[in-house]
């Protein structure tokens, strides 16, 4: 695309959050296959050490590194920035704002506000600090790139889903506004946008165990693979596209609501009725 003529993701100094795992590990093994530096951070650092392991593999002895981070907390990822600075020796050229958990299987009302604020902290605040620690060093340099893990739930919003859905919502106008703000300054962003990934996300403490159970079996058989995704990403991240909508299905619903926002909304609202036949988990407090 005219503007963006660099790479990013090759040889990149990469920072990736929540690299302990699924989706995040893919990205920092991708990353390393592409020639990058990794800092692999997780809230696991066990976790995120076997990441290293694996980038190792690929990149090199020295190709990465393990940092816990609890990406709620803007001390830590501050901290984390600045280690990565540290260890690179230069301000990192890439960050892929991943860790996330998932969240539902109630109602607003239902859904506890301490699970609330828990999945806001993880999957929107997590985005909002790496953005705001990270991105005046790439500006300063007048190059790099962001990507932010967001998700089809972010304009699907299913019923059951709100904490998760407005996170991921959250995600995808913070990226759509800072594609605004960035324009001409040599940094890019994407965002991602996806349905079923062959991940452990649906293994989530905030997923009542039987949507979580469905939800895992979706994934089994008709996921995208991690892998797949997190290189589908990275080469339209190099090529400056905003959005990455990978499956089929995600595109549908994206499709729809913009095409014919009334009938997505009945869609939803049938949605609605039906799941009000199941138990509900979750108290209000």
């Amino acid at each position: 695309m005219i503007g963006f003529p660099k790479s990013v993701t090759r040889h990149a100094r990469a920072v990736v959050t929540g690299a302990g795992s699924g989706i995040g590990r893919a990205f920092a093994m991708e990353l390393a296959e592409r020639g990058a530096q990794v800092v692999c951070a997780d809230i696991d650092d066990g976790s995120a050490q076997e990441t290293v392991d694996l980038v190792e593999q690929k990149g090199g002895r020295g190709s990465g590194i393990a940092i816990a981070c609890d990406v709620a907390s803007s001390a830590e990822v501050l901290e984390l920035r600045d280690r990565a600075i540290t260890w690179f020796g230069a301000a990192p050229t890439l960050l892929v704002n991943n860790a996330g958990i998932g969240a539902g299987g109630a109602n607003v009302g239902h859904f506890s506000l301490a699970d609330w604020e828990r999945t806001l902290g993880i999957n929107l605040w997590g985005a909002v600090y790496g953005c705001h620690h990270f991105l005046p060093t790439m500006k300063a340099a007048g190059h790099g790139g962001i990507v932010n893990v967001a998700s089809a739930a972010g304009f699907a919003a299913g019923p059951r889903m709100a904490a998760y859905n407005v996170s991921k919502a959250g995600v995808m106008s913070l990226s759509e506004t800072l594609a605004a703000e960035l324009s001409g300054s040599g940094v890019r962003v994407t965002v991602l946008c996806p349905t079923f990934v062959k991940t452990n996300i649906f293994a989530g403490e905030l997923i009542e165990p039987g949507a979580a159970l469905a939800a895992a079996k979706i994934a089994k058989y008709v996921g995208m693979s991690p892998e797949k995704v997190a290189a589908m990403t990275l080469d339209a991240h190099d090529k400056g596209r905003l959005y990455v909508v990978p499956q089929v299905d995600a595109r549908a619903i994206w499709l729809a609501k913009r095409l014919a926002p009334t009938t997505h909304v009945r869609i939803g609202g049938l949605l609605g009725r039906v799941a009000r036949f199941a138990p509900e988990e979750g108290t209000s407090p």
